[in-house]
């Protein structure tokens, strides 16, 4: 199955990617990748790469932990799986939502509920805010507010709250009720404001007339990602995550932070909330939770809803998921956790995380090269024909994505930008590949 000839042959003939074209994806058949060790990925012609994507967003601790596929093994000769719905459930469930709540706790985070991966978690959240509300008495709270450029995920409530429309329109209509309010973007605003403070205060100033356009009785919660990824890194001015966090409190609205990107020391904070000083009332958690060694996910909920949902009655939690808290995810995850506290992965992305954005800073001395956005270990060049118009140019950046690989560096394009999101262990010698990569595919191309 894994000969050269065959998969070169059957390349995309019957796998339909996500987020592809199939018939490009046939014409331009994609890169095969058949190895990986540390922070480097071979492809099936031998040609070897440092994975700046880590995998996608996921792999923080690199290809070679050998404590997690170690407690996968482990765990597959104990207990494979069995179900958490009610009445059941497995011990190493058990030992994961400690491990969170420990993790978690100075975010006010002290409950967990397992899922299958980041866009369960999203849909997952949005369904626990309507239902607090309703709990409560409130049951005309059912809208959802969300950033434009803001990404949560494919599943039906989180493409409703994504704001990009690449994302939704193919599938509208979507669900009702989700509204969305301008991002705190410096390069690309309606407000035609590059000063970050001045334009989260914008931003904000427009959240709050949008709830208050809603009927704030009606509306459920506000959903963000501390940094915005899959949006291009969108960074906002440190006020604006604090600035949603009032809002939200002085309108009854619950804010969920969509973490799946920036939790577990992406930012370098354990999470993006606690990075810019914030405790969300729910927090999404997928992707680095095994550092993509087995799909999982969670939502975190604080004390708020923890006190409605436990409180005398018992409101039944209506959803769930096969392998909600399956043992072997659960097992991976304590396994991972462990050593990405062992690695205070986070201290490395604080010393580390710099030194790669100085490097694409000075990167801008290549025309093509319109803006540079880095937060910790989540970085993106915007890519432009026409630095004085910024006008987008996704052609050019997908040359410069295809010339960094030849020259030893796999970075992701995404429209008009060159996306990084490399494991958290990288080194400080491993950052300055990355940035002699890219100069060297901007030269090729630009």
């Amino acid at each position: 199955m894994r000969d050269h000839n065959f998969l070169t042959e059957m390349n995309a003939r019957h796998l339909w990617h996500p987020m592809a074209h199939p018939g490009e994806m046939q014409a331009t058949p994609p890169k095969v990748i058949t190895g990986a060790s540390d922070v480097r990925i071979t492809d099936m012609d031998g040609h070897e790469a440092i994975d700046a994507i880590g995998g996608l967003w996921n792999v923080n601790l690199g290809y070679s932990c050998g404590p997690i596929k170690q407690a996968i093994a482990e765990q597959l000769d104990r207990l494979p799986y069995y179900s958490a719905f009610k009445g059941t459930t497995n011990d190493a469930a058990i030992a994961l939502s400690v491990k969170l709540a420990e993790m978690f706790g100075p975010d006010g985070m002290t409950r967990a509920f397992f899922t299958s991966g980041g866009s369960d978690s999203v849909d997952t959240a949005l369904k626990l805010a309507r239902q607090y509300h309703r709990i409560r008495g409130e049951a005309s709270r059912t809208k959802f507010i969300a950033l434009r450029k803001g990404y949560h995920g494919t599943h039906w409530g989180g493409a409703s709250v994504n704001g990009n429309p690449q994302f939704r329109e193919p599938y509208e209509p979507l669900l009702p009720g989700c509204f969305h309010v301008p991002s705190p973007y410096a390069y690309r605003n309606p407000f035609d404001e590059d000063d970050p403070e001045r334009l989260a205060a914008l931003c904000l100033k427009a959240l709050e007339a949008e709830i208050e356009m809603q009927v704030p009785s009606t509306v459920a919660a506000f959903i963000m990602e501390p940094v915005q990824g899959a949006g291009g890194v969108i960074v906002p001015h440190p006020s604006f995550m604090r600035g949603v966090r009032e809002i939200c409190d002085r309108h009854g609205v619950l804010l969920i932070a969509d973490e799946v990107i920036t939790g577990f020391g992406r930012t370098g904070d354990v999470s993006g909330s606690r990075h810019w000083g914030v405790q969300p009332d729910l927090m999404c958690l997928a992707k680095a939770i095994t550092s993509g060694y087995f799909p999982m996910g969670a939502v975190m909920a604080g004390d708020r809803l923890a006190e409605v949902f436990e409180a005398e009655g018992y409101a039944m939690i209506g959803t769930g998921y096969t392998y909600s808290g399956h043992p072997v995810g659960c097992a991976a995850a304590l396994a991972c956790l462990e050593e990405t506290e062992r690695l205070a992965v986070w201290d490395n992305v604080r010393a580390v995380g710099p030194r790669l954005k100085a490097g694409l800073e000075g990167l801008r001395r290549h025309e093509a090269v319109g803006d540079v956005r880095a937060e910790g270990l989540m970085c993106a060049l915007e890519i432009v024909s026409d630095r004085a118009a910024k006008t987008p140019d996704p052609a050019m950046a997908g040359r410069i994505y295809e010339a960094t690989y030849r020259a030893g560096v796999m970075v992701r394009w995404s429209g008009t930008n060159i996306v990084m999101s490399p494991p958290l262990i990288l080194t400080a010698d491993d950052a300055d590949r990355i940035v002699a990569a890219l100069d060297e595919g901007l030269s090729a191309v630009a």
